[in-house]
């Protein structure tokens, strides 16, 4: 390339010699030819260096996901984004589903490190049941991040990444207060539960933040839970599974609310537990429709809040997840200091973990359009 850099400038300052008699605005817009060209030149140079970096920062060096399911549209998502983020700092992936069965998920963990993994980036099943895998990822000294939900009970973890679940809660229960005006009203309201996995670490997160806002109104007896299901082991729903939380919700509704009774909030944990919620309402109530809340905006669900079956879905964008925990796993192999924003909050037993917590926000029909659409989350055609 310079070879060919020298022979352009050369070839250029002849045929402006040449051309010296023809006036001094010949000489003028040569030698801005040639500045030109060295400088575009040079810009090339730059960018193909940049571009050579970034393809080879993790070359030779491997990364296994372990992600839980390919059932739930946020694990499609989130392996998807996680894997080309990987891909793109020039890491090879191993990304690997382990259909919700927590066997499959350690021996899969244990053919990553068996494979050679480097780092392992792992959404646990069940958050106590992966020891095996763990003791040998800790006697390969491989660092593991813990994704989205945290592992419990083993001192292999080395970082925690996800979203701040407790927050998570904290904005369903804040919507259901605006929403019915608590703080203005008397009420009372009719309130229902269905909480998350007792498998999962963050459900009982995402459980309390909700909880912690709406208790007083309870208390107050502006929220009146019918059913008396109020803690979260009488409203989990074990795997997060809707047709769990449908059948729940139906003899819920069968008995508490057959009589016309109007149930008037049901605060639902994620978007799977929203979505049986409102496929036992549609076939098993027939008063005034509720306000429900989920979390993931899941595009049946997205597409259920647009036709006024949901209220709102917390939106947790998992490429603001995937971004973080590349840089933390470059972080990690180039031996710098790894980014966290909380040494405080997750303890899994061993000891506190090192935390990244992102921030969630909530979509619902107002606006919907600017977080999911205009963002490039989803495109129109996927939500008709």
């Amino acid at each position: 390339m310079k070879k060919k850099l020298l022979s352009a400038v050369l070839s250029v300052a002849v045929v402006a010699s040449l051309l010296v008699g023809c006036g001094s605005g010949t000489e003028t817009t040569t030698s801005e030819e040639t500045t030109e060209t060295t400088e575009e030149a040079e810009a090339t140079e730059e960018t193909e260096a940049t571009e050579e970096a970034t393809s080879t920062e993790g070359a030779g060096t491997r990364v296994g996901v372990s992600m839980p399911t390919k059932d739930l549209q946020r694990w499609n998502q989130d392996g998807d984004n996680m894997e080309a983020e990987l891909k793109a700092a020039g890491y090879e992936v191993d990304l690997q589903y382990a259909s919700n069965d927590v066997q499959t998920q350690v021996s899969q963990i244990e053919n990553m490190i068996s494979s050679g993994a480097d780092v392992l980036v792992i959404a646990a099943i069940e958050g106590s049941s992966l020891g095996e895998a763990l003791d040998m990822a800790k006697e390969a000294n491989i660092p593991v991040i813990a994704y989205d939900r945290l592992i419990m009970n083993s001192d292999a973890v080395s970082y925690y990444a996800t979203f701040d679940n407790y927050m998570v809660g904290t904005v369903q229960g804040q919507y259901v207060v605006d929403a019915l005006d608590l703080d203005n009203v008397d009420g009372p309201f009719n309130l229902e539960i269905t909480a998350g996995d007792p498998g999962d670490n963050n459900a009982g997160y995402f459980y309390q933040g909700a909880y912690d806002v709406l208790e007083k109104y309870i208390e107050e007896g502006k929220l009146n839970v019918v059913s008396g299901q109020k803690t979260f082991d009488e409203c989990a729903t074990p795997t997060w599974a809707s047709e769990v939380a449908q059948s729940r919700a139906e003899n819920i509704l069968s008995s508490n609310y057959a009589d016309g009774t109007n149930v008037d909030v049901w605060l639902c944990s994620n978007d799977s537990t929203a979505l049986g919620v409102e496929n036992a309402l549609a076939a098993n109530y027939n008063g005034t429709y509720p306000i429900v809340t989920g979390q993931d905006c899941d595009i049946e669900n997205t597409k259920n809040m647009i036709a006024g079956k949901q209220s709102m879905s917390v939106f947790k964008d998992t490429r603001t997840l995937a971004s973080q925990v590349v840089k933390m796993v470059g972080q990690i192999l180039k031996g710098e200091e790894v980014d966290v924003n909380d040494t405080t909050t997750y303890d899994n037993g061993t000891g506190v973990i090192p935390s990244y917590l992102c921030q969630p926000v909530y979509a619902d029909i107002d606006n919907y359009k600017e977080l999911l659409i205009d963002s490039g989350y989803y495109t129109e055609d996927q939500l008709q």
